[in-house]
């Protein structure tokens, strides 16, 4: 039976043969079809800042794809393409890669391994993914929330909370507040 999975890609250093991180995610989409996964649809490139202590500014984007592979056969063809693109396993977390390929979400609504979780445990908190997702499947439903990708979105980027990042020489920096809660939130974060 055919399933349907969304798909997030993410690149920030270049590939010697496939170039810059924007050409890294054509490749990879490429491979992926070659592999076998019928591409229904894809977003657009976003260029984004990185989570974490990378420095270098990411591509991102999803994918609609389509397969027979279950969950776990998908993720491992996933993570193979990522170490054929010269990803290092292990290692410091969030650090620069030439690839990354995430699933997000799934047809068969959720699923959780040792190795996997479906939805991904932190989409709805990145804005690197949920601006290319809701592109290409605006009315795909969360299914923990019942929430539509559109709707995620909306609400991702109009109650944007304060995050710590890793400013200079390992210094916490905060990022500008936006949206009404904004002022709450920043003078709770004040007073910590």
């Amino acid at each position: 039976m055919s399933q349907r999975y969304l798909i997030a890609l993410g690149s920030n250093l270049r590939h010697m043969r496939h170039g810059s991180p924007r050409a890294v995610l054509a490749a990879a989409q490429l491979a992926l079809a070659q592999a076998g996964l019928e591409i229904e649809s894809a977003s657009p490139v976003l260029l984004s800042a990185p989570v974490g202590p990378s420095r270098r500014q990411y591509a991102n984007g999803a994918l609609v794809v389509r397969t027979k592979m279950p969950p776990t056969e998908l993720l491992a063809l996933l993570k193979g393409l990522e170490r054929q693109f010269g990803r290092r396993a292990g290692g410091v977390r969030w650090r620069a890669r030439v690839l990354d390929l995430d699933i997000i979400l799934w047809s068969g609504g959720t699923c959780t391994t040792h190795a996997l979780t479906i939805p991904h445990p932190l989409y709805t908190q990145r804005d690197f993914v949920l601006r290319p997702a809701a592109q290409i499947a605006p009315d795909w439903r969360d299914p923990r929330s019942g929430l539509t990708l559109r709707h995620l979105c909306r609400r991702a980027q109009t109650h944007r909370l304060t995050r710590p990042l890793a400013g200079p020489r390992g210094q916490r920096v905060r990022r500008r507040m936006r949206g009404p809660l904004a002022q709450s939130v920043e003078q709770l974060t004040f007073n910590q």
